[in-house]
């Protein structure tokens, strides 16, 4: 996919087709109803959750999701995403294999706990 400017998760979703598209809309549902009072925006060109900080990131590849809940997100679910590519403060879950939404609602959970915890920034 080129290089877009999204100003909205809809105008990013939109651009996969359908069965990404479907993955995409689910994983937000996810993070929604994980951390409900989370702010939706664009950041680094992809689909970004904020609330007392960055909670987590999500990107569609044309055989991945990439999921960006920073080193602690994936440090803390060590055994549970050993099945998954990782690298620092990523996670790679297969386009042709299950999405692990439940992991992503745990994994979104603790980092809003993790975020809430830390002092506000002046």
């Amino acid at each position: 996919m080129e290089k877009n400017t999204f100003e909205t998760i809809d105008d990013y979703i939109n651009a996969f087709p359908s069965e990404t598209k479907r993955i995409l809309q689910k994983i937000r549902e996810t993070v929604r109803e994980a951390a409900p009072e989370a702010t939706e925006s664009i950041n680094y060109g992809i689909p970004t959750f904020k609330m007392h900080g960055n909670l987590v990131h999500f990107a569609a590849y044309k055989k991945h999701i990439g999921f960006y809940p920073a080193p602690s997100g994936i440090e803390a679910f060590k055994k549970e995403v050993e099945s998954f590519k990782t690298g620092k403060g990523t996670l790679q879950f297969p386009l042709d294999k299950p999405i692990p939404y439940n992991l992503i609602s745990d994994i979104v959970q603790f980092r809003l706990e993790e975020n809430k915890s830390r002092k506000p920034k002046k």
